[in-house]
């Protein structure tokens, strides 16, 4: 008896079997294909015309008297990439003679007008603008400079992009592209069988890879919705997927969709995507405005944006740039001996990264969720102005860069862990426009944003809240005797707290000017605990801060935990006089047609006494005269209230502090929270000094309260006295007819003189 595995199957049966499998095969790869059509339509369709927010800072307004010196005004024009040239060339060029300038603008959007190219001229000296006029001599009264471009962001995606349309592009970028990546782009569906014939055949002959035979529209399927790969069935799906690509849209969009795709490189974490943003990324510039050579070396990349990157393989790169230009000769794209002069010519390399505020983009979203309605948000196109001030950014920077360089040397646990990380915030106290953001010591990287997710003790830094709970209840003034003296706080949990100075030293009976200026620990606590725990936490939320803290007599001294944003708010409304101006990142948003967009109404509110304020804040510029802070007076030269904040265990270190101009908050640490042996006037001040250093800064000079006047107490004492009688007299606000106990021999009125009145006005103008 034969077995059944043994029996031959009928032909005409084997014939159907052998059918039906093959249908099912076809049918299988049909419904693969037409898959495959579904995602290439789904996906492609809302990439290709998903146009990107484009994010700008403030522009710089030109004016006579603005203070924006000769060579402030040259650094400006060079961080917007105008090109040293004759103006009458093009737009994006300036010419300089000393403090004249002259320069052709570029066709720029602001947030309230459409601006064409046009031709102006700018006087300016050592001290500020002296002049501007149109290119026929008439005299404008203002003049603003391009808004820089800071980022870019796809509504759909959220990628980083600058998007191209087909009138964007040169046609030297589009002829020079297909020359040196897919000759017969036109003429090929997608799949070109002769390319990939001609590149095995090189492999073959090689004996390894060097030569690919994937076109254009392969490699945009590639980057589109593929991985690296090497194997048979993903270079199956990337044809079938090409040649459907081809099939639904024409060849001009499938080259401006790869123009704006295509990988050039990396900075930092960031991807730079599209020829758009390569050029801008590179060479600091919009892409029409490329010179064959930068058009060439952006060419050259493609083929290998790792190996042949400009910033880190320069030669590599030349070498590259310099092939491209050869085969766009012989190929008659370009004259042969516009070629070679372009071969000579340097890289033309802008600065790394410059432009892009990973850090600063981040708040911006932030504000944009709070201030605006999301859907609105979604529309394509949109520009939004934001206030960041590249010359305070750039100040930053190079202060974060320069002092953490010394600071890691005299860390300590620098080996045992990461290095030391900071985070720095500066913003326009009247109105609370961010004006710049440093999230880590790696300012291009995105990533962890200390500046607004570091949740840190604050230390002194707190202090200024307390003081002005005690100020606002009518029973102190700066005059009022504290006693700086040993205590004992028994807890909830039945522990004991015994808190000290930092110097481990009392110091007894102390005016409170004094208290605060030196940030004597006892004198606060016993302050703090006399008002109640409720009421300073009450001051701090009203200055700005959301959560309410933990009430926990450590509080007083800053074991409050806060991000340099939340402190930031805090003393905005301390510079403001008493007003809560809720920080803000974004000025407008605007649609592609210039129509602004509806944005939730922000509103100036009073958080505390006026009077209080100013009080205290005249007590905090003690802090940069004779307290923690006083390399602050002794480098910048003008009065402003600050002060330094360290938390337990020399863990972080914070310095805060506000001119009539700027306030801005500093603080140094490490990620795992180790000590870092500095304390806020050797870690966070530093850095805060070189970044305030650069600004023009305006002395702190508020109007005296009608309910204040200003008195000369002695620092030590807190008896009146007066200048002439003691070298440790202090100015200081009190409640107007406040009776003062006075220095013996030196008695000072209640109220003061006319003569007085004007020595207090000269003693602030001095400082």
């Amino acid at each position: 008896m034969k077995r059944p595995w043994k029996r031959w199957i009928p032909p005409r049966k084997a014939l159907y079997l052998l059918g039906g499998l093959l249908c099912a095969g076809i049918l299988a790869l049909l419904g693969w294909v037409y898959y495959l059509d579904s995602v290439v339509l789904n996906e492609f369709k809302g990439r290709l015309w998903s146009v990107p927010a484009k994010v700008y800072a403030a522009p710089t307004d030109l004016y006579v008297g603005a203070t924006e010196t000769a060579d402030d005004l040259d650094a400006e024009l060079r961080r917007l990439h105008y090109r040293i040239g004759d103006p009458s060339s093009g737009a994006g060029v300036f010419r300089r003679h000393g403090g004249d300038f002259e320069l052709n603008t570029r066709r720029v959007r602001f947030a309230d007008e459409l601006r064409a190219p046009v031709r102006v001229r700018v006087h300016a000296n050592a001290e500020g603008i002296t002049g501007i006029e149109a290119a026929d001599g008439t005299e404008l009264p203002l003049f603003r400079l391009d808004p820089l471009l800071i980022g870019s962001v796809f509504p759909v995606h959220g990628e980083d992009r600058i998007v191209l349309t087909p009138t964007d592009v040169p046609q030297l970028l589009i002829k020079s592209l297909k020359t040196i990546e897919d000759r017969r782009f036109d003429l090929h569906h997608g799949v070109d069988l002769r390319s990939i014939l001609r590149a095995i055949w090189a492999d073959l002959r090689a004996g390894r890879v060097v030569q690919g035979g994937s076109t254009l529209t392969q490699q945009l399927v590639k980057n589109y919705f593929l991985t690296d790969a090497q194997t048979f069935g993903r270079k199956l799906k990337e044809a079938i997927m090409a040649m459907r690509l081809e099939a639904h849209y024409t060849k001009e969009e499938i080259l401006v969709a790869y123009l704006n795709e295509v990988y050039l490189g990396q900075d930092g974490e960031r991807a730079v995507h599209g020829f758009g943003l390569g050029s801008e990324y590179y060479f600091g510039k919009p892409i029409d405005e490329l010179e064959p050579a930068d058009m060439a070396l952006l060419v050259g990349l493609v083929k290998g944006p790792s190996y042949y990157d400009p910033l880190k393989h320069p030669d590599r790169a030349r070498a590259r740039r310099n092939l491209v230009l050869k085969e766009l000769a012989d190929a008659g794209i370009i004259d042969p001996a516009n070629a070679a002069r372009a071969q000579a010519q340097p890289l033309g390399l802008r600065g790394v990264g410059a432009g892009y505020v990973p850090a600063f983009l981040d708040l911006v979203r932030r504000h944009l969720k709070r201030d605006y309605a999301e859907a609105d948000l979604a529309a394509a196109g949109l520009s939004i102005y934001t206030t960041l001030d590249p010359h305070a950014q750039a100040a930053a920077e190079r202060a974060v860069t320069t002092q953490l360089k010394r600071l890691d040397t005299i860390a300590h646990n620098r080996s045992k862990g990461g290095p030391l990380e900071v985070a720095m915030i500066i913003a326009e106290p009247t109105s609370g426009q961010v004006l710049a953001v440093v999230g880590g010591r790696d300012t291009r990287a995105l990533g962890f944003n200390r500046a607004l997710d570091a949740r840190r003790s604050i230390g002194s830094l707190v202090k200024p809240a307390v003081y002005l709970t005690a100020l606002e209840s009518g029973r102190y003034n700066a005059a009022s005797i504290l006693q700086d003296a040993p205590l004992e706080v028994k807890l909830s949990d039945g522990q004991v707290w015994a808190p000290q100075n930092y110097t481990h030293e009392v110091y007894g009976s102390v005016p409170l000017v004094r208290a605060l200026s030196e940030s004597m620990n006892l004198a606060t606590v016993r302050l703090g605990l006399d008002l109640g725990l409720p009421a300073v936490a009450d001051t701090l939320q009203r200055l700005g801060l959301e959560r309410r803290p933990e009430l926990n007599p450590s509080m007083l001294l800053g074991t409050v935990e806060m991000t340099p944003l939340e402190v930031v708010q805090i003393y905005t409304a301390l510079a403001n006089g008493g007003f809560k101006a809720r920080l803000r990142s974004v000025q407008s948003v605007v649609d592609e047609d210039g129509k602004p967009l509806k944005s939730f109404k922000l509103e100036v509110a009073p958080a505390a006494s006026s009077a209080a304020v100013y009080e205290v804040a005249r007590i905090m510029t003690q802090v940069t005269e004779r307290g923690t802070g006083r390399a602050v007076g002794a480098r910048l030269h003008i009065t402003m209230p600050a002060k330094t904040g360290t938390s337990s265990d020399l863990r972080d270190s914070w310095f805060a502090g506000f001119t009539g101009s700027h306030v801005a908050v500093a603080w140094v640490g490490y990620d795992d929270n180790r000590p870092t042996g500095l304390t806020g006037a050797t870690g966070a001040l530093p850095v805060w000094l070189d970044a305030m250093a650069e600004l023009h800064l305006k002395a702190w000079q508020p109007d005296t309260p009608t309910e204040v006047e200003d008195r000369w107490i002695e620092f030590s004492t807190g008896l009146a006295t007066e200048p002439r009688c003691s070298a440790d007299a202090v100015l200081v606000g009190v409640p107007r007819g406040t009776a003062l106990a006075a220095r013996q021999g030196c008695a000072q009125p209640a109220s003061e003189s006319v003569v007085d009145r004007v020595k207090s006005w000269l003693q602030k103008t001095l400082h």
